[in-house]
């Protein structure tokens, strides 16, 4: 691929939140870029505000004039995993002989181009790329990033600095997509059972982290948490490794973590060397892990202890990730994108901790039937943390509906006699009709577009 003789840029999926942060990329390289997306959202907005054009008709007809008109070695279509097989432009563009490649590969082709930073895992990757980026650029050191969230310090999924060293990406394991990464610096936070609908087993999924894990560049280091199932001796040439952890000790670890006034603050402990109260903008113990890992990899490049402490102090997250809508002292509504058990676990956990004695209400929109299908009993376990659990129908994204595998079966298998199942559309009188101290909405479907209506119907309450 050369990307300095490619004219126009066409995306297939160009909302998603990895597609959209390279479809900014080449626009800001002054290239022409367009794309088509299922349905209008926020982010398509703003990208149709950038002059990005992009329209929500899957139909060739719908292929700009200029696709069709320029000469095809100067098209590019990047496409998401998530586009449909059937989709009639996919076909229709590969059928006339375009060139296709996935959102990975470009991304892969981008980072080539200087020292990157890949932060890979099932839950967790967002948040730390993001951190580590944000202490990068507060420090003054700059980065490019491609972010699967919009950071909250910069309201947007894409940083760029022509002369920066580095390059921070979130490296995707849906689709094995971060096979086609070779980083300087890898980053595994997890490697829990999830995407079984593509890998099959669990232990075919592991065996991909360990594949991406020596995708390192020779002399590369490898940042993993402690106990995951990491092959440290199957690493190339030169390749050093260290674990980390936010609870126990390991090269890189948390302890005496306090809780004051919403704010987390800990220890950081690595290699005989202790920085005292260490404060962390984020709430949350998964957080204070995320935190551990971030410090490793900026030590690793160079950051001074007073450039980290001053950036993780500052860091404000990322949207969707543990996000106050309303917070006073007789309300508090958070906003999270957990969509697997374990995200919901360490979610609810976190709130349990800030708000002790306080009756937590959960709305959770479950995300693909698969996903729903093969952690049943691990989302019913996490879900039951709760004092009240709202449930939402399955969001399908890519998927077709599975005979018997539905919300009311997720409901059933909660043993908790406080629990409802809900349309969207009658979810606010749900919540309005009971007094409510904490509301957590949780899910990686649509669910964010009912928080602002949540939020307003509760704003003079």
């Amino acid at each position: 691929m050369n990307f300095e003789e490619t004219e126009v840029y066409y995306f297939l999926g160009i909302g998603g939140i990895g597609m959209s942060a390279i479809a900014r990329y080449f626009h800001a390289q002054g290239k022409l870029v367009m794309g088509y997306d299922k349905t209008s959202t926020p982010l398509t907005t703003e990208l149709e505000m950038e002059g990005i054009a992009v329209h929500f008709d899957d139909s060739v007809l719908e292929i700009p004039p200029v696709v069709r008109h320029t000469p095809k070695e100067k098209v590019l279509v990047i496409y998401t995993p998530a586009i449909p097989r059937d989709s009639q432009e996919l076909n229709w563009l590969a059928d006339q002989g375009y060139t296709l490649i996935k959102r990975s590969q470009a991304l892969g082709v981008i980072t080539a181009q200087s020292k990157s930073i890949a932060v890979a895992g099932t839950h967790g990757k967002t948040t730390t790329s993001s951190m580590i980026a944000h202490l990068l650029k507060h420090s003054g050191k700059g980065c490019n990033a491609f972010l699967g969230g919009i950071a909250t310090n910069y309201g947007t999924n894409l940083l760029l600095d022509k002369n920066a060293e580095w390059t921070v990406v979130e490296a995707d394991e849906y689709d094995r997509s971060f096979l086609t990464l070779s980083p300087t610096i890898s980053v595994i936070t997890s490697t829990d059972a999830d995407h079984l609908d593509i890998y099959g087993s669990h232990e075919y999924m592991k065996e991909s982290f360990n594949l991406f894990a020596q995708k390192l560049v020779a002399g590369g280091l490898l940042i993993y948490r402690k106990d995951l199932p990491i092959d440290v001796s199957a690493l190339g040439s030169g390749v050093k490794s260290l674990d980390y952890s936010g609870s126990s000790q390991a090269g890189h670890f948390a302890s005496s973590i306090d809780i004051r006034e919403g704010r987390y603050y800990f220890d950081y402990n690595a290699q005989g060397e202790s920085w005292p109260a260490v404060e962390l903008g984020l709430p949350g113990m998964h957080n204070v892990e995320n935190a551990v890992s971030a410090i490793a990899v900026c030590r690793a490049v160079g950051l001074t202890e007073g450039e980290i402490r001053s950036g993780l102090s500052s860091f404000q997250g990322v949207k969707r990730r543990f996000e106050y809508h309303i917070r006073r002292d007789d309300l508090v509504l958070i906003d999270d994108y957990a969509h697997h058990p374990e995200e919901l676990r360490a979610c609810i956990s976190s709130v349990r901790q800030l708000y002790p004695g306080k009756h937590i209400t959960g709305v959770f929109q479950p995300h693909l039937f698969t996903r729903t299908r093969d952690f049943l009993p691990e989302f019913a376990r996490s879900l039951e943390l709760l004092d009240d659990i709202i449930l939402l129908p399955i969001y399908p994204a890519r998927e077709l509906p599975l005979p018997g595998i539905d919300s009311q079966l997720l409901l059933d298998n909660i043993s908790k006699p406080t629990k409802k199942l809900v349309e969207k559309q009658v979810l606010l009188a749900e919540l309005t009709g009971s007094p409510r101290q904490v509301i957590v909405m949780l899910g990686a479907g649509d669910i964010d577009a009912l928080v602002s209506p949540v939020a307003a119907a509760f704003s003079g309450k």
